[in-house]
């Protein structure tokens, strides 16, 4: 009997494969037809497109250790290659079958997906908010991105579960597409526990103060979730998403706290005051490890520097000897030091470091950084220097590298405005995050 079961799920294992198998082909006739005028629009190389398209479909076989990595890599380019976008349709379609919605892969191509309207997408999402799940945060914050009329019903749906946090988001997916709606948000979020706040911060507003500008009507929302919020960087991004909804309160709540707070706690109210008014001119507090720790969203035991590099990107005087202290020496050994070299030389006029950028980019042993500081010259003026080291790790082993490699032949192909080493592209590249 024992024997005749296991028979029986091995033969459900084949029956599963085979189906994802015929499903795979079907979808691959249809995206192929689907961009098979854009094939020159592919900006990323050859290499790149069939090394991610490999990984891709390996991790639909078998999940890897690194697929948090391979996820933030494709959501970070994946807009340059219509064969990789293409993958990706498939890819959605197969795991949305399985019901693995946590999955970072399935993170990362339902998002991009939304953001570039592929029109394949919208049956598998409304399908997939329609279950008891609603597909996760990852699936109700690819439907933010859209307007397509179809995800309404579903989210209405949504809206009502029992699970506070899902109707939550999907409360914020009605709102963003301008729908009828926020009735229910400021009675839910008093609902929201801690843990699923953390999820809120990371997989859906994380996204938002870039991409879309809620409406004033999510204001008290935030409010009770800033109330509840004992994180300040956390309490900063919320206070972003409500700023930029319209709500001053955030503002000038930190604006007081930063005059009569606790004296140890003024200088990073301070910091967050200015963070909410994006044309400031920086203040003079000088950062510290520990404090930049405590204004990144990312849990303070990470240690993550992201606030200085804001104040980097801003020119901030006070912020000079710390990126210079990150900086110091003849090679650059970690990730910090090089964006550090990148501010330095670009916002700083610190030219020498161009020199010490491009040392890093040819060091053989250190992949990890290399492809970081291939663009990170690239947004110091070094186009023809980012694109020969660019070239030079085309076979690569370490996905960031790659990710870093295809994002440089994209802004020198003229597909990528702006700098590459910013916040969002160093988190999903080289951090593995997929928002």
């Amino acid at each position: 009997m024992a024997r005749w079961r296991g028979g029986e799920r091995g033969g459900a294992r084949q029956s599963a494969s085979a189906n994802d198998h015929a499903a795979r082909i079907d979808s691959v006739l249809y995206w192929a037809a689907r961009h098979a005028n854009e094939a020159e629009l592919n900006l990323i190389g050859a290499a790149a497109v069939e090394r991610l398209t490999g990984e891709v479909r390996a991790a639909l076989r078998r999940r890897p250790a690194h697929e948090a990595k391979l996820a933030g890599t494709l959501r970070a380019i994946a807009a340059h290659s219509p064969e990789l976008l293409a993958e990706l349709g498939v890819a959605v379609e197969i795991v949305a079958r399985r019901g693995s919605f946590e999955r970072p892969l399935y993170g990362a191509a339902v998002r991009s997906l939304s953001e570039h309207a592929e029109e394949r997408l919208w049956p598998t999402l409304v399908k997939v908010l329609g279950n008891d799940e609603a597909g996760g945060i990852a699936s109700l914050s690819a439907a933010c991105f859209t307007k397509y009329p179809r995800l309404s019903e579903p989210l209405g749906r949504a809206s009502l579960s029992r699970h506070p946090v899902l109707a939550f988001a999907a409360e914020v997916a009605r709102l963003s597409r301008g729908e009828p709606r926020g009735a229910q948000l400021a009675s839910l979020a008093p609902k929201i526990k801690e843990a699923h706040r953390i999820l809120l911060c990371a997989e859906l507003f994380a996204a938002l103060p870039s991409r879309r500008v809620l409406p004033v009507e999510i204001a008290p929302a935030l409010a009770v979730l800033r109330d509840a919020e004992r994180h300040l960087g956390r309490w900063l991004l919320l206070a972003e998403v409500a700023v930029r909804a319209g709500d001053l309160d955030p503002l000038a709540q930190a604006a007081l706290r930063a005059r009569t707070g606790p004296p140890s706690a003024r200088p990073a109210w301070t910091l967050v005051a200015w963070a909410l008014q994006p044309h400031a001119t920086p203040p003079a507090t000088r950062p510290t490890l520990e404090l930049m720790a405590r204004l990144s969203d990312r849990p303070s035991a990470e240690r993550d520097a992201t606030f200085l590099f804001r104040m980097a990107a801003a020119r901030a005087v006070s912020a000079r000897p710390m990126l210079e202290g990150l900086a110091r020496g003849r090679a650059l050994e970690g990730e910090m030091s090089v964006r550090a070299a990148l501010h330095l030389c670009r916002d700083y006029g610190q030219a020498r470091l161009a020199e010490v950028l491009a040392q890093a980019g040819k060091s053989p042993r250190k992949d990890l950084l290399r492809g970081l500081a291939a663009a990170a010259l690239y947004d110091c003026g070094q186009a023809g220097e980012a694109l020969r080291l660019a070239e030079e790790l085309d076979g690569t082993r370490h996905l960031p590298a790659l990710g870093w490699a295809s994002l440089v032949r994209a802004a020198v192909s003229g597909g990528h405005p702006g700098c590459l080493v910013s916040e969002q592209n160093f988190r999903r590249v080289q951090q593995g995050c997929c928002e």
